[in-house]
């Protein structure tokens, strides 16, 4: 790598709008910043994080401030990154040495590091080269970023910097063909001259004519384009009478009842292989069953045992018996007594029988049984086999499996075990771990040939990617900063017991953040020899609780049994739910005053103070003395006190409302509800359901399903952080921005002249215990402003896949009725059927609230939320979110014709008027009950 500063993309300007940075922040407020002001109602703390509990918020403060001057010493250093220091997890022994080289941008690594292919050139890893050993925090290096951006900038950066998607293609491995053949490979697979088969037979049968039947007991004739009639022609049978070993793999046996007739004749075949031939492909199974049919003492057919395996089978798995030693087709059990390991893997073995014992194998130490069915036992039955081997200290096993379903309880119950997987049995009954596995492949990029770099990098890039959120005194960015490592750094492949540590980090040489720099640093954590590889841990700090061995998946192909067994488990668990919530009479009186005078409201919404000019309420300033609080931030105890609010006064919010306005409590809210309605796409709330949604994922990728997925915080509005994507390892990369729910994308939705749009309803709450229920009698369309599109590319443009452009991109309002008359007509469709169906889906909504969450009845409580519904290309509802307190600008702006009823214009600034009559004085003036 050396110091050339040619060699350097990073984009430092990036790094100059922010007053400081956190690593990591997890939450955001779900109100918007603009209602951060003079609020007695908000916190003094620049960052809400949520707290998963239903109907809770807490706040936490997470900033750094920055003392101005330019770092000229060690000390200056200290006093301007020391909490930087500190959140970076950086030993206090490397401060001096990170700032020496920080202070000249000293990239030494190459000095001690080499990078090298792996995986045929698929993969690269890091090589301590040039010392005899490195130990534990002895130095500290730096790590250039070779790429920072925001994610929806990704595709826009690769294009427009000369040279940057042609390294990063090179980087990541993804610069070559996967599928060009390699002349040379093929060249040097074999320069002797190959023998006929007729030569090869001929020269075995001069063996049995010299020494008789039993000098040729073991035959392969493999890869010789041998067809059935070059078979029958050979007379096999008659020229080696005592075979017991034959393998006809790769050559073009087709016919089922030909080839058959002629294998039947050999009396004492123990092993017979027919891989890669057309008659395997086309047989449907009954070759196999006639051949085991035929012979009494066949145990390897194709690779696979049969149920009629003995000792000889084990023994040809545990590399005793072959070519050079057949073992004469007798069951010499004798010869297992030095066998300490067998590979038995994918044998299609049905059962551990008699033959399967210590006494035969008492010098058994390892084991693996992986992919083989063992259904002729039970779970129970074949511990107890396995228990038995006192010597057998590893094994190898499918979790779930034939030995079930949790690694744990296996350990447990195989207590002479000192290895499940790889993995050491006491980490794994202290780990929690269930599935545990030390066969997990990497996860390489696929591509065709002919696929741009630019798709191949936006692929690949996840399984090199890390991040960083900005935070300031005053807030927390919006979105996150996305980076990739340069080569050195990006060489640096997982393990769980890694030898480095990297950890971004942010360098003020000036002492002021318009100077600011960003890097990561690595270090080593253990002692290191010359020739061992470098290691980082991909989840560091993230433990089973977290999710560890599902997020792996992003990096490795983890089992899928498991998961899809896990999913199918949930999936079958939601199909079982039905209810059916009890409809009650309305009984919810007017909120009158005592001394007959207008209702006190107390708001720090805007558009509310302005446009409320109803009679019947007046706007005051003193919170302590309204009648209701109408307000954009959450009320809880704690503020209630601050303020000086009694329980006499109404307020615009219901006691746990998160079960419907926080997307994974809407999504659980739905589900234990309704399990799920065709109104609701499948839903995974990630921080609990990632082991699930892979199930669902792999369940629909063998399928050949649609695999489009849409990523929503749990708590973010405007589609903040919001993404639609396909890759599997970007879904759960992008967990590291803070919580999310991934529901399924509706890949086909109802368009509108080509484009996407969702539709903003109004919904009035009266009373939740009885259901009190209203709709405004205007709602309005949102329409992306690019045609629709799912190229790979679009995916990244947010006004393809999203409708909402009040705070980015061009808004084009529409008046409601000119969209449902042009809508009508282009799909010839009648909106009220349409219409019907929503308010259907809306009502079932709140109910699924009030039989899950009865204690959010409150008679102090009236509340009016906004209602985001989509129609797919069927042109049913689907729901998208609902919103506390939602933006009414485009009500309170715009007049509007009522598609419903008498189709009268409501005037825009009437709209409050309404809202406030129907919630606290029980009219009806254009809204209509659900």
């Amino acid at each position: 790598m050396g110091q050339d500063s040619s060699f350097r993309l990073v984009i430092k300007s990036r790094a100059q709008i922010y007053k400081s940075w956190v690593a990591q922040v997890k939450f955001q407020t779900r109100f918007p910043a603009e209602w951060l002001s003079e609020n007695p109602f908000v916190k003094p703390s620049p960052a809400q994080h949520t707290n998963e509990n239903v109907g809770t918020t807490q706040t936490k403060t997470s900033s750094v401030m920055v003392d101005a001057g330019t770092i000229r010493t060690f000390e200056d250093f200290l006093k301007v990154h020391g909490l930087l220091l500190a959140a970076a997890g950086i030993p206090q022994s490397l401060y001096r040495k990170l700032f020496e080289k920080l202070s000249i941008e000293n990239f030494d690594g190459g000095n001690y590091f080499q990078v090298e292919p792996v995986d045929d050139g698929r993969q690269r890893r890091l090589v301590l080269t040039n010392s005899d050993s490195m130990g534990k925090e002895s130095n500290i290096f730096l790590v250039d970023h070779a790429l920072s951006f925001r994610l929806s900038d990704a595709p826009k950066q690769l294009q427009e910097v000369p040279g940057l998607v042609e390294r990063m293609a090179s980087l990541m491995c993804v610069d070559i063909d996967l599928d060009s053949e390699d002349e040379d490979a093929e060249a040097y697979e074999s320069e002797d001259i190959k023998l006929s088969v007729m030569e090869i037979v001929e020269r075995e049968f001069e063996k049995v004519k010299k020494e008789g039947p039993g000098a040729v007991v073991w035959l392969e004739l493999e890869d010789l384009d041998i067809d059935d009639d070059v078979f029958i022609s050979l007379d096999l049978p008659t020229k080696f009478p005592d075979l017991i070993a034959l393998s006809l793999c790769n050559n073009k046996l087709k016919f089922t009842e030909t080839i058959t007739k002629e294998i039947v004749k050999f009396k004492h075949l123990r092993a017979l292989w027919l891989n890669n031939n057309s008659i395997i492909q086309t047989s449907d199974g009954h070759v196999a069953d006639d051949i085991i049919h035929n012979f009494p003492k066949l145990e390897i057919l194709n690779s696979f045992f049969t149920r009629k395996y003995t000792g000889w089978a084990l023994g040809f798995c545990g590399g005793i018996y072959d070519k050079e030693n057949p073992g004469c087709g007798h069951d010499d059990n004798h010869s297992l007594n030095g066998l300490t390991s067998l590979d038995l893997s994918n044998r299609g073995i049905h059962s551990l029988h008699k033959g399967f014992s210590p006494d035969s194998m008492p010098s058994l130490s390892y084991l693996n049984l992986r992919g083989n069915p063992l259904d002729d036992q039970s779970i129970s039955n074949i511990l107890d086999i396995l228990k038995t081997f006192t010597s057998l200290h590893a094994i190898e096993v499918d979790i779930p499996g034939p030995l079930g379903d949790s690694a744990i309880k296996i350990a447990e119950s195989l207590p002479n075990l000192s290895l499940l997987n790889g993995v050491n049995t006491t980490k794994v009954v202290e780990s929690g771990k269930n599935v545990i596995d030390s066969m997990l492949l990497p996860r390489l990029p696929e591509w065709t040939s002919g696929e741009p770099l630019i798709d191949r990098v936006l692929n690949a890039m996840w399984l090199y990617l890390m991040s960083y959120r900005l935070s300031d005194e005053e807030k927390i960015d919006e979105t996150s900063i996305w980076y990739v490592m340069d080569e050195l750094g990006s060489a640096l492949r997982h393990s769980d017991e890694p030898n480095f540590r990297v950890s971004p980090f942010l360098y003020l040489p000036q002492g002021k953040l318009e100077s600011a720099v960003s890097f990561t640093v690595l270090w080593p954590t253990k002692n290191i020899e010359y020739g061992d590889e470098c290691t980082r841990d991909y989840l560091s700090g993230i433990g089973e609780k977290k999710q560890r061995s599902a997020r792996l998946t992003a990096w490795f192909h983890t089992p899928q049994k498991y998961f899809i067994k896990e999913y199918k488990t949930f999936w079958e668990n939601l199909k079982s739910i039905k209810s059916s919530p009890v409809k009650k009479a309305s009984s919810t009186s007017s909120l009158v005053r005592s001394d007959g005078c207008p209702l006190r409201v107390y708001t720090d919404i805007p558009q509310v103070e302005e446009i409320l000019t109803h009679p019947g309420f007046v706007i005051t300033s003193d919170p302590k003395v309204a009648d209701i609080i109408w307000t954009g931030m959450q009320v809880d105890e704690e503020t209630r006190k601050a303020v000086g609010l009694n329980d006499q006064q109404c307020i615009n919010q219901f006691p746990f409302e998160a079960c419907l306005v926080m997307k994974h409590h809407l999504a659980e809210t739905v589900q234990k509800a309704y399990g799920s309605p065709e109104w609701f796409q499948p839903t995974y709330n990630l921080e609990t359901q990632l082991t699930q949604f892979i199930g669902d994922y792999y369940v629909r990728e063998n399928k050949g399903d649609d695999n489009l997925w849409i990523l929503k915080p749990w708590n973010m509005a405007r589609t903040i952080d919001t993404t639609v994507t396909g890759n599997l390892s970007a879904i759960i990369r992008l967990m590291e921005t803070g919580p999310k729910i991934c529901q399924k994308y509706i890949q086909s939705p109802a368009l509108f002249k080509g484009k996407k749009f969702d539709l903003r309803y109004i919904v009035l709450v009266r009373s939740m215990d009885p259901l009190e229920l209203f709709i405004t009698d205007i709602f309005w369309v949102r329409l992306a402003n690019n045609t629709y599109t799912l190229d790979k590319k679009s995916l990244f443009e947010y006004e393809t896949h999203f409708t909402v452009m009040n705070y980015r991109g061009k808004l084009n309002h529409m008046n409601t009725p000119d969209f449902v008359k042009e809508f009508e007509q282009e799909h010839q469709v009648q909106w009220l059927e349409i219409h019907s169906r929503i308010k259907q889906m809306i009502r079932m909504v709140f109910e699924s609230a009030t039989l899950v969450h009865p204690e959010m009845q409150s008679p102090m409580a009236r509340a009016i939320y906004g209602v985001d519904v989509m129609l797919d290309q069927s042109f049913k509802p689907k729901l998208l979110e609902v919103t506390y307190c939602p933006d009414c600008t485009r009500a309170c702006k715009y007049d509007m014709e009522a598609i419903m009823g008498g189709g009268e214009t409501i005037r825009a600034r009437d709209f409050y008027n309404y809202v406030f009559g129907c919630l606290f004085l029980n009219e009806t003036t254009h809204v209509t009950a659900l």
